[in-house]
């Protein structure tokens, strides 16, 4: 598949099947966050996977939106701001870093038939506290995945996007 088609096809998914997602699939797309670019080659990440149903309950108190129950696997994606590259003026690109890899493990999921959101909106300190995570390692990104059951209309980026010349400039803004 060409990479537009791919990028087109991922989308946020909100509605899932409950079958179990393959070991093999969960694997393809860890893999695909592990070898994202990172500031410096830093890579300051840490993925979480979840799919128990204990820990997927607890994970509901952590971001309460009724659809996201049905997704059968979620992928915590975490920051370790102790060892992630900062610029000069200082700022820390471990959020940076995380994005990368978040994208990078969309398009793999889209790429083997897997629905993925990625969801920024949520209690970081609960989910610290569901995952037992160190004091050094942030939650950045949860990513819902698993089968989708609703479809997608892969010309929508048609309507639903600004137009190129609304955000390509050259040589100078």
């Amino acid at each position: 598949m060409a990479f537009l088609e791919l990028a087109k096809k991922r989308y946020s998914t909100r509605k899932y099947s409950t079958q179990p997602v393959e070991k093999e699939k969960i694997d393809y797309i860890l893999e695909a966050g592990r070898i994202a670019p990172s500031a410096a080659n830093y890579q300051p990440w840490h993925f979480v996977v979840v799919q128990s149903q204990p820990i997927r309950e607890q994970m509901w108190e952590v971001y309460r939106r009724p659809w996201f129950k049905d997704a059968p696997v979620y992928l915590i994606l975490c920051a370790d701001h102790r060892v992630s590259w900062k610029r000069s003026d200082g700022k820390d690109h471990a959020d940076v870093d995380v994005a990368i890899a978040a994208d990078h493990i969309t398009l793999a999921a889209a790429d083997v038939d897997l629905g993925t959101c990625w969801i920024c909106n949520f209690d970081t300190a609960k989910c610290s506290q569901v995952l037992s995570l160190p004091d050094h390692i942030e939650p950045v990104v949860i990513l819902s995945v698993g089968y989708p059951l609703d479809d997608v209309n892969t010309e929508r980026h048609t309507s639903q996007r600004k137009p190129t010349p609304e955000v390509v400039r050259y040589e100078h803004f």
